[in-house]
């Protein structure tokens, strides 16, 4: 399963701000003054060597009174299941007393630790990292989260002080088969689907969201073929999560859509797709996995028709990468339609793993472009002189131009939407990589 790092820290140092840097996201909320962030964020990191989760916690403060006794249970939860701890202190204050707490609070627990001195931006580094000297860490990293200055220099440090073997591959089928999550919203019939597709009562089922607390692996054989099926917890709007046990719960889900090879997103029909369920797909197209949407509870809806468009219609609209990805109807209580899901999980399988000859791809590359040049760049031709696919799960394209760097995202995505077209790929993230062209002869190097 994936690290996990928990940002921790007094109020106001910028633990919220370097979370989202982090994650590439605007999950936490950021204002400049103390106490906003109380509970626990979670998000993925995948800027470094290694993807890990990433912990915001609330401030701690010199009294534990109130609000602030709640927020601080909130952090030792976070700090009892990481495996790596991040202490944030501001380069502006200078060394508080409060920080030296929280450090030898942190020294008890005998947890991995790093200390990142942060809005160092505008001061003299070597002034502000003697000021934390006192404190006795061994390498204090300047930081200045507000700027993503320093980022690189953190990743490297984390990477260092992950644990080994922690992070769990996906390059191949494993002796459990195919890995297949089943992730959604509380009581939209998860369980009662895996007790379905084993044919037992393998998992507790209830009416009371939130009975599955944790991820749960159960083997399955089916037609010949291999399948680790992986029950998880619901995953609920951000300000419904209530106790410090589902906190956890929703932790190991998403760690468990990075383990998975297929991701099986599973809908209520009568609800269509909520907010949730866009940003679990989402989460599960940034992780690289094939996706199949299952919507469950199919018997009780009336006009069909209408309940398959406005799916549709909320995919394209909020969610355009995911254009393509199989919808399956089905019963999970009946069993009614359930024959077509695990037939989609496996072209949609089969498909992750897909790789495109050179001779092939660059066919296609040289019709893209004749179709639809890279627009020129300060006056300039930018010209893509060829290019291949370098990986698969999921498939990624490397392309070798000159001024690479000048390609605009917009034009990014007009080659992935023909690769995925071209090739048969719908639904897979496609990931790309542009290069500088190797050609010493190549005038847009010079």
């Amino acid at each position: 399963m994936l690290p996990v790092v928990a940002l921790v820290g007094r109020p106001n140092v910028g633990k919220s701000t370097l979370f989202n840097v982090l994650t590439r996201s605007r999950d936490a909320l950021v204002a400049d003054m103390p106490g906003v962030t109380r509970d626990r964020h979670y998000g993925i990191c995948r800027l470094g060597e290694r993807p890990f989760v990433v912990v915001d916690t609330g401030g701690l403060a010199d009294t534990e009174e109130g609000l602030a006794g709640l927020t601080a249970r909130q952090v030792e939860l976070a700090i009892a299941e990481a495996d790596l701890v991040i202490l944030v202190v501001d380069a502006r204050d200078g060394l508080l007393p409060t920080d030296q707490a929280i450090l030898e609070r942190l020294r008890r627990t005998s947890k991995p630790l790093l200390l990142v001195v942060n809005k160092i931006d505008g001061l003299d580094e070597t002034i502000a990292l003697a000021d934390f000297a006192r404190l006795g860490v061994a390498r204090p990293l300047p930081l200045s989260a507000s700027n993503n200055h320093g980022t690189r220099d953190l990743l490297e440090a984390v990477d260092e002080l992950l644990p080994e073997g922690q992070a769990e591959e996906i390059s191949g089928e494993d002796e459990g088969g195919v890995r297949v999550a089943i992730v959604g919203r509380p009581n939209v019939g998860k369980s009662t689907l895996v007790n379905r597709l084993l044919g037992e009562d393998r998992v507790i089922v209830s009416d009371v969201a939130g009975t599955t607390r944790d991820s749960i692996r159960i083997p399955l054989e089916r037609d010949g073929r291999k399948y680790t099926l992986i029950d998880t917890a619901g995953v609920r709007r951000r300000g419904r999560i209530e106790d410090a046990v589902e906190k956890f719960s929703v932790i190991k889900t998403l760690q468990s859509i990075d383990a998975a090879n297929v991701v099986v997103i599973l809908l209520d029909a009568n609800e269509g797709v909520t907010d949730q369920d866009a940003g679990l797909i989402g989460h599960a197209l940034d992780a690289g996995r094939a996706l199949v949407i299952a919507v469950n509870k199919w018997d009780l809806v009336e006009d069909r028709a209408k309940a398959l468009k406005e799916i549709d219609d909320r995919l394209q609209t909020s969610l355009p990468q995911a254009r393509g990805i199989p919808v399956v109807t089905f019963s999970a209580l009946t069993g009614r339609h359930l024959d077509r899901l695990l037939p989609a999980v496996m072209k949609q399988y089969e498909r992750w793993n897909t790789r495109i000859g050179t001779a092939a791809f660059n066919r296609w590359l040289e019709h893209m472009l004749a179709k639809n040049a890279p627009p020129m760049a300060n006056g300039r031709s930018v010209r893509i002189r060829y290019g291949t696919q370098v990986k698969t799960r999921p498939p990624t394209m490397s392309l070798f131009a000159g001024r690479a760097e000048t390609i605009p995202e917009t034009y990014q995505r007009y080659l992935i939407n023909g690769y995925r077209d071209a090739f048969d790929l719908a639904g897979i993230p496609i990931r790309i990589m542009l290069r500088k062209s190797k050609n010493p002869f190549d005038p847009d190097k010079h």
